[in-house]
């Protein structure tokens, strides 16, 4: 399948919006409108001014008479206008009170004010409902809510207690999660029931869609993702060669909707596939797999929990290679890929931490691990370098150049 690998300079096809003038802009300077309304119209004001604005002129202050040393705060009455009925002078009318009959009751008011004490304030400020909640004991959480109960010899998460990104208090509670969840996304060898395919034109494929996750710099999880829900669309509809490729991108992009901050547009996967496919196309069939999927993108993946060592991670690619459509679970999978790796660099050998926190024991892993190890001594087909040679770079360690296990050490391990 064609691929680009020079950085094509594309240019917007999208073109500028151009701003028309409109017809109330005039030529030259900038004139400020007048507000008034047209002659016989009522004036417009904004909605709720007389409202918002009631808030500063709801209390104002009138003296009673000049030789009143205390004034009274009365509320204004909010009006609205109208211009159709004209306002009739309205008489203020005032009522004397005598200045010692309001200095008494003043007097009076002030005085249970003056008599309480500071202590006294702060008891009445409580809430009775406080101080019942105080004495009440304070009741558990049910016990399906409660955080899964690890012994400290697996409690592997402790050192992380301080990151909140990564939520250790729910690492058990997620891998329990998506063990139980990968139930309903177990793939069959769908193979048989695609007459226009074969396993090297799938191991093409992804071999093709490990360029592009390297090419635009997407996560880990965006691959394998992709190569998920290529298996299961293709494992309920059958497909032919000529669209393979364009299963292969759609998918692709599906995963970065879902997994990356910033994925890429649709023009960017078009070029991609040297233009051989049309902006409807990846489009229509973009639906197609998201009706195939019923909408459930959130499949387990091989690589939950790799992204610690990167030899696993390395044995996990090579794995999708060839061993995807095989009816094994991820989680299996992905056990397996770390029992390699460990037996590979001599890493202590399938704990009893490992055996914990994975759910499989060394019998349990013991089939997949052997056809893990005879795929890895297998001589590389020279169309499927791509994850090779990504992992022979430095940043990944490259581990692709270490000695690839020997059918004895792991048959030794293994007993």
């Amino acid at each position: 399948m064609p691929f680009s690998r020079g950085k094509k300079q594309t240019t917007s096809k999208i073109p500028k919006l151009h701003i028309k003038s409109s017809e109330n802009v005039e030529d030259g300077p900038h004139v400020k409108r007048s507000s008034s309304p047209p002659q016989g119209a009522p004036r417009k004001r904004t909605a709720f001014i007389d409202i918002t604005n009631a808030v500063s002129q709801c209390f104002v202050t009138l003296p009673f008479s000049d030789d009143d040393d205390i004034d009274v705060r009365r509320a204004h009455k909010v009006e609205f206008s109208n211009p159709l009925k004209k306002k009739e002078p309205s008489k203020k009318v005032q009522k004397k009170t005598p200045v010692a009959t309001k200095n008494e009751a003043n007097l009076k008011k002030s005085a249970p004010v003056v008599s309480e004490s500071p202590g006294e304030e702060q008891e009445k400020d409580e809430s009775p409902v406080e101080k019942l909640e105080e004495h009440l004991p304070k009741a558990l959480p049910p016990a399906h809510l409660l955080p899964p109960q690890i012994p400290p010899e697996f409690d592997i998460d402790s050192d992380a207690s301080n990151d909140h990104t990564q939520t250790p208090e729910y690492a058990k509670d997620i891998f329990d999660y998506l063990k139980k969840r990968e139930e309903e996304f177990v793939l069959h060898d769908y193979m048989e029931s695609q007459p226009s395919l074969n396993p090297s034109m799938r191991a093409i494929l992804v071999d093709w869609l490990v360029e592009v996750q390297e090419n635009f710099e997407l996560n880990h999880e965006t691959l394998y993702l992709a190569v998920k829900m290529t298996d299961h669309y293709l494992a309920v509809a059958q497909a032919s060669r000529e669209l393979l490729q364009l299963i292969g991108s759609t998918a692709m992009l599906l995963a970065c909707k879902f997994e990356e901050r910033l994925p890429p547009c649709v023009d960017d996967f078009l070029y991609i596939c040297d233009d051989a496919y049309k902006r409807s196309q990846l489009i229509a069939m973009e639906g197609k797999i998201l009706q195939a999927l019923n909408f459930q993108l959130n499949i387990p993946c091989v690589n939950a929990g790799m992204d610690t060592l990167t030899l696993a991670r390395f044995v996990c690619e090579l794995s999708l290679l060839e061993m995807q459509f095989v009816p094994v679970r991820a989680s299996l999978l992905a056990s397996a890929c770390l029992l390699i790796a460990v037996v590979t660099k001599d890493l202590g050998g399938w704990t009893a931490s490992l055996q914990f926190h994975s759910g499989y024991s060394v019998e349990d892993l013991a089939p997949v691990a052997r056809k893990l190890q005879h795929m890895l001594n297998t001589p590389s087909d020279s169309k499927l370098a791509t994850v090779r040679s990504k992992y022979s770079h430095k940043v990944f360690f490259e581990v692709a150049l270490l000695p690839t296990l020997s059918a004895e050490k792991l048959e030794r391990f293994l007993k």
